[in-house]
């Protein structure tokens, strides 16, 4: 049996404009201000705890987690009508016909899981959802995927997964996992250096067709 684990945001569905904007009205309502390169630098790919821990260094963790968690309610708000990556249904139609698992691996909370999963029309693709509540450690730690390959019962080295950021790759190749990057929200070297065996912009191209024959024989 074999898996594939998509990372949510960036990869499954382009939200990150809809994350910067939230992240940029949280921030300047306290004073921080976000440089051009700030969130591809600073929160792409990282936790909520993380993020406050090095954005808002002087709120005590309760207060923090009140901001990151309206944060992540503004986000939903603004984070409708999303599109289907290209590509994207023609690779979970191909994985229900090879007998392929499916799961989600995000750093981010279950709401915001269930509620791209639901936009995007694809609650039935997933067997599989492990978000930040389900871990300890969560993301570039190789907790969340190998809690994921244990889910699908599937071994760790017989999945591939979908990332768009550094920090996710690095996660995926320290659990074993081969690793495809998303070029959505960094650069293709970027993610090359993180560990990806492919980089890919979207998942028509017809490289990971290539790879993902190879893979499944």
């Amino acid at each position: 049996m074999r898996g594939l684990l998509f990372d949510l945001d960036g990869t499954l569905a382009l939200t990150n404009a809809w994350h910067e904007v939230a992240w940029r009205e949280v921030l300047q309502a306290h004073g921080v201000s976000l440089s051009p390169d700030g969130y591809a630098n600073e929160i792409s790919g990282r936790s909520n705890v993380e993020i406050a821990g090095r954005l808002l260094p002087h709120l005590e963790v309760s207060r923090a987690e009140q901001v990151w968690r309206g944060k992540e309610a503004r986000f939903r708000e603004l984070a409708t009508g999303l599109l289907v990556p290209v590509g994207l249904k023609e690779l979970v139609a191909w994985a229900a016909a090879a007998d392929v698992r499916l799961g989600v691996v995000t750093n981010a909370p279950r709401a915001n899981a269930t509620h791209i999963i639901a936009e995007l029309g694809l609650q039935a693709a997933f067997e599989c959802v492990v978000a930040v509540e389900d871990v300890t450690h969560p993301k570039p730690d190789p907790e969340p995927y190998l809690l994921a390959a244990q889910r699908l019962d599937v071994a760790p080295t017989c999945c591939l997964a979908f990332e768009d950021s550094p920090s996710g790759i690095r996660a995926a190749v320290a659990a074993r996992i081969r690793v495809v990057g998303l070029s959505t929200g960094h650069l293709p070297e970027e993610l090359s250096e993180a560990g990806a065996t492919l980089v890919v912009p979207d998942f028509a191209d017809p490289r990971l067709l290539t790879l993902l024959e190879e893979w499944s024989t």
